[in-house]
């Protein structure tokens, strides 16, 4: 089950407020020198600080609660700008005085933005934003290509100087030309060592002429530019002959390189320069300053404040489960939440805090009885079991219990142990053992026996889907057969071990193995009827049932009259047994009831087990849990057919399906106790389900918890750290010593207070690795209470007039309706009644409208007209820029081939993607000469296998009917040439895929490099469930030994997007693959 984010949250200060000393204090980042060369201001815990620039007591400017970062000094020195999430408006701009006091909000737009410097005059901040880009740009409409703007210092509205995405931006002197880093495509920015076409270069911005020239260009990374004092050279930073990052001059040419400092190890972050040619940067979590004639000199900084962030927090939970279990009463549950486990009633919110250790608890199991908890801790940096019992024999349950006693389950045994599971008896304890097998403990002897070595746990993540049979003899479980990953069949294997049972024998996903009560029969999911993913995700499902023996079977396939008689047979003979027992006076009434209180046997005929699966559900659907009412008779599902899930039911007699509700839930779980007797739902919110009425009643529950977040980031660190050297796809960790860096990495947990600083700690530590899909990830980052909404628009600005001017109606957008008259050339005036007017901030007035009736006003040829439309999201704008950007990409293929050739854009590797490319060219296309397949700007996914199938085809026959031509065959492949349009911004299997097409000769690959980026990724929620980082997981390995990973693949044909072109509307990479492809099939 999926981890559910926490709705609700209190924070209680336990800490006192007294002033703490810190000398010489790591992780102070962002330094920015004065423009003066006297001061640097800098980050620290999320505030702005700054420091003599030789050092001394540094000076707390901003003492709020929200992140602050990105200090930069205004000319005059006497300001300074920087960024915050402050206010519930997302990432804003922020100015306040150089010596601290009020900050004065000069940004109103809620998408993220990031200073860098101010204009020579000191009348406006430059900032990188993602807000609009030109109506006729060619660019990619992704957040990762930023514009740049300029606002006044006085606030007000931005205005887009520059239309291709530029950081660590600085003007020139006189202010005419604009120094920066370039963006080619997504990559986690504190990526080490790379080299690659990705990695960023430095070009200047002519903003008289609107040019762009490369200043310094090679396969590492350059980046953080500032021009020189006397404006004759530049400084930057750069990762050159295998070194780490230092800075570098060189002239205005990009000649002349040479190295002015020689760290080693760590990189050198955040260049910046004053007038007198001083500049300051950051290594090693400490300042430094340089003079270019000198070497650089670390700054001895102290730091004086109170604790802005107390000893321990309180959390408050009334909602989310994560690892649930309920006793076999149905009366408890016990789950995690925040990495601790806590018990809760059924029936009252009482709960009870089980665990309160630093370390993340998981897979929570209860007692045959209830009394008592076995669950997993990573203590000691490790997996273990551990057992909770009820401290008095007087506490009636988990719940109301007064102390917890807690103990080691098995201290004998070293192995790492996790995800364990009571048999129904009671009497063992299947757990996973050192990740890699499956094991049972027994209590009463506390002997351990390995059962099964699973051979899909080959990735070491430690997880298996597994459940005991009611008898507590056999266990089913999901696990890749033959080494066909990632597709995966269902076994049973006896308690005692020996051979493993294969179920299924597919080559589809077979997953959720499930008994029913009576242990007869197993359900499951699969993907074998339904609607095929073209990826490794997105099938439909449907819930299958396996008969263990013939007897069940054939009970199930009884008519319902068939049923009753036989229950009344049965009926009869009970009661006929019974009398002759009442008889016979029998006084042993031990053995009668040691037998009511187990499980009947089950007896499994293993001989054409295969031949007795049906499959229950009459749809497929993204199925997410299943389970049968206790007599068997009815399935209750959860499936999406459309959105989120619904709770369905099946009458396994009538053949009757019914939706039972709409929860509007995401992949809900159904659970229930050992009888199945309740049932409850498990997911953002919780019900009990009462099968007899099919009627839900909410669950609530209220936990609480205090914890210390310096202790649980320490912890989260030793996950992160054990975690991808246990996981990471090349054994060797690309030639790093893991257990060194790691340990040098950790003197900095002490001085990170806040998720933003951890996040990117854990990146600059993961990209020591030089590999794709790492990094650390702050889910919370930024988010906005009222995100600014889309009035599906192009416009301009018009500086220094009232109004915005319409540029273009975005297809699909709010005013793209039969009923609107607005047009290309209009004027919107007001929102809601509030005027636009000259130089003033608008996006403030769409704050919060997505999806909500607002009156537009605005003129027509000097009319004015006034529309109710509903804004959208800017998530759906950039779906509408999307469709446009491929629409304008198929229209400039028709043209420029005269027809002949079709285009189809492949935005992502997955399911949908492949479903449109097929509707286009086996449809729109398929009497075309060739195909243009644009895969620039992917993402990745898995569909290397597809689209080479699909690109290969040859024919082979004609259908004929009658003298004529009918179909040619294949008729479901495509049997003409192609060609395929890469660039920088295609990652994951958007360089696999290329790589298969080039090397399997389908066709010739244009465009630019694509980084080597090809391997599989977990992503991990952390028990701060906020935070997630990468381990990339599965390396791909090619026939001669080499890893696709860091393997950059040459197109056959280079073009470079150039950005006067691109902002022009030209896509010359375009433009050349069609004249390749033309040129191949000797068309004009």
């Amino acid at each position: 089950m999926k981890n559910k984010l926490l709705l609700c949250l209190s924070i209680a200060f336990t800490a006192n407020s007294l002033l703490a000393a810190e000398d010489n204090p790591l992780w102070m980042r962002y330094p920015s020198i004065s423009p003066d060369g006297t001061q640097i201001a800098f980050c620290y815990k999320g505030d702005i600080y700054k420091v003599s620039s030789s050092g001394g007591q540094a000076v707390r400017l901003t003492t709020h609660s929200a992140y602050d970062y990105m200090p930069v000094w205004s000319p005059d020195g006497k300001s300074i700008a920087f960024a915050s999430d402050r206010n519930g408006m997302g990432m804003n701009l922020y100015m306040m005085n150089s010596d601290g006091g009020e900050a004065k909000l000069l940004t109103q737009h809620t998408g993220a933005k990031t200073p860098y410097s101010f204009s020579p005059d000191g009348k406006y901040v430059y900032f990188k934003a993602h807000i609009q880009d030109d109506a006729k740009s060619t660019l990619y409409p992704a957040s990762v290509f930023t514009e740049l703007y300029r606002v006044s210092t006085k606030g007000g509205r931005p205005e887009r100087i520059m239309g291709m995405p530029a950081e660590w931006a600085v003007p020139s002197n006189d202010g005419t030309k604009i120094l920066y880093q370039n963006v080619k495509g997504y990559e986690n920015e504190w990526r080490k060592h790379h080299t690659s076409s990705v990695t960023r270069d430095i070009l200047e911005y002519d903003l008289k002429t609107g040019t762009y020239r490369f200043v310094i260009k090679h396969d590492g990374e350059d980046r953080n530019p500032v021009y020189s004092s006397d404006g004759k050279s530049i400084y930057f930073l750069s990762e050159r002959e295998g070194h780490s990052m230092n800075v570098y001059q060189a002239d205005l040419n990009g000649n002349n390189v040479k190295a002015l400092t020689s760290f080693k190890g760590e990189p050198v972050r955040f260049l910046s320069i004053s007038k007198n040619g001083t500049m300051a940067f950051g290594y090693a979590g400490e300042l430094y300053t340089l003079n270019a004639k000198g070497k650089p000199n670390k700054l001895k900084v102290s730091i004086v404040h109170d604790n802005n962030e107390p000893d321990m927090l309180k959390l408050n939970f009334r909602s989310g489960m994560n690892s649930v279990a309920i006793d076999p009463s149905g009366k408890q549950f016990a789950f995690t939440q925040r990495g601790e486990v806590f018990v809760t009633s059924s029936d009252y919110t009482t709960t009870k805090r089980i665990t309160n250790t630093p370390a993340a608890e998981q897979g929570v199991t209860f007692s045959s009885n209830g009394k008592e908890l076995v669950y997993a801790s990573r203590r000691n940096q490790k997996w273990d079991l551990y057992k909770a019992t009820m401290a008095s024999k007087e506490d009636p349950n988990f719940a109301n219990a007064l102390a917890i006693k807690e103990e080691l389950l098995i201290p004998s045994h070293k192995g790492e142990k996790s995800h364990p599971q009571y048999s129904p008896d009671g009497k063992e304890i299947a757990f996973v053992l050192d990740r890699k097998k499956l094991a049972v403990y027994n209590v009463a002897d506390k002997s351990v026996r390995v059962i099964v070595d699973v051979p899909n746990l080959t990735t070491f993540a430690g997880g298996l889907v597994y459940q005991w049979s009611p008898d507590s003899k056999w266990i089913a479980f999901e696990y890749v057969a033959r080494r066909h990953a990632p597709y995966s069949d269902i076994g049973i294997v006896s308690k005692d071990g020996g051979e493993v049972h294969n179920i299924t024998n597919s080559g589809y996903f077979s997953h959720s193995p499930r008994w029913s009560h009576d242990g007869n029969a197993l359900i499951f999911t699969t993907d074998r009827y339904g609607m095929r993913n073209h990826a490794s995700w997105g099938s439909l499902s449907d819930v299958m049932m396996v008969f263990m023996n013939r007897e069940a079977l054939e009970k199930h396939r009884m008519t319902e009259e068939e049923v009753e008689l036989a229950e009344a047979k049965a009926k009869e003979q009970k009661t006929n047994e019974a009398s002759a027992s009442k008889k016979s006076n029998t006084k042993d009434t031990s053995k009668k009831d040691s037998t009511d209180t187990k499980s009947k046997a089950i007896k499994i005929e293993w001989d054409n087990i295969e031949d007795r699966i049906i499959r229950l559900t009459p749809n497929s659907a993204d199925i997410s849990s299943s389970i049968l009412s206790p007599d068997g008779k009815k399935l209750y599902y959860f499936a999406a057919y459309e959105g989120q899930h619904d709770l369905w039911s099946v009458d396994l007699k009538k053949k009757t399906v019914k939706q039972i509700n709409k929860t509007n839930t995401s992949s809900p779980s159904l659970v229930s106790d050992a009888k199945g007797d309740n049932i409850f739902v498990v997911g953002s919110s919780c019900y009990k389900f009462d099968t007899k009425t099919e009627s839900f009643k909410p669950l609530s529950f209220s936990a609480e918890m205090k914890y210390s977040p310096l202790a649980e980031r320490e912890a989260m660190y030793n996950e992160v750290v054990r975690e991808e050297a246990l996981r990471f796809y090349n054994k060797n960790m690309h030639g790093v010593n893991w257990t060194n860096l790691t340990d040098y990495y950790r003197r900095y947990l002490p001085y990170i207070s806040n998720n933003y600083d951890f996040a990117e700690f854990l990146s600059e530590l993961l990209g020591e690795l030089n590999v794709s899909h790492t990094g650390g990830r702050y889910r919370s980052h930024a988010v906005a209470s009222e995100p600014t909404a889309s009035l599906g628009l192009f416009y301009n600005d018009q500086t220094g007039k009232d109004g915005l001017l319409v540029t273009e109606v975005i297809s699909g957008g709010p005013f793209d309706s039969s009923t609107s008259k607005l047009r290309k050339g209009d004027v919107i005036t007001a929102i809601n009644g509030e005027k636009i007017l000259a130089g003033k901030d608008y996006h403030h007035l769409l704050a919060g409208l997505a999806g909500k009736t607002t009156l537009v006003t605005y003129t027509s040829e000097g009319k004015e007209i006034s529309e109710r439309i509903k804004p959208i999201s800017m998530g759906r704008e950039a779906d509408l820029l999307e469709a446009r950007w491929v629409k304008q990409r198929a229209e400039m293929v028709d043209k420029l081939s005269n027809g002949q050739l079709g285009y189809v854009h492949i935005p992502s590797m997955g399911d949908d993607s492949f479903r449109n490319i097929y509707s286009e060219i086996m449809g729109r296309y398929y009497d075309r000469k060739g195909i243009v397949i644009d895969i620039r700007n992917n993402g990745g996914g898995r569909l290397h296998e597809d689209i080479e199938v699909f690109f290969t085809g040859k024919k082979y026959l004609e259908q004929e009917v009658r003298g004529e031509d009918y179909c040619e065959m294949p008729s479901r492949r495509w049997n003409h040439p192609s060609i395929m349009l890469v660039n920088e911004n295609d990652y994951s299997n958007a360089h696999g895929t290329p790589w298969v097409y080039q090397t399997q000769g389908i066709g010739k690959v244009v465009g630019m490099p694509v980084p080597g980026t090809m391997t599989s990724v977990n992503w991990v929620t952390l028990q701060d469930p906020s935070l997630v980082y990468g381990i990339p997981a599965v390396g791909y390995r090619t026939k001669d030994g080499k890893y696709l990973e860091n393997l950059e693949l040459k197109p056959d044909v280079q073009v470079e997007l150039k950005p006067e072109q691109a902002l022009k509307g030209e896509d010359s990479q375009l433009a050349a693959a069609v004249r390749e492809l033309l040129k191949q099939l000797g068309l004009k």
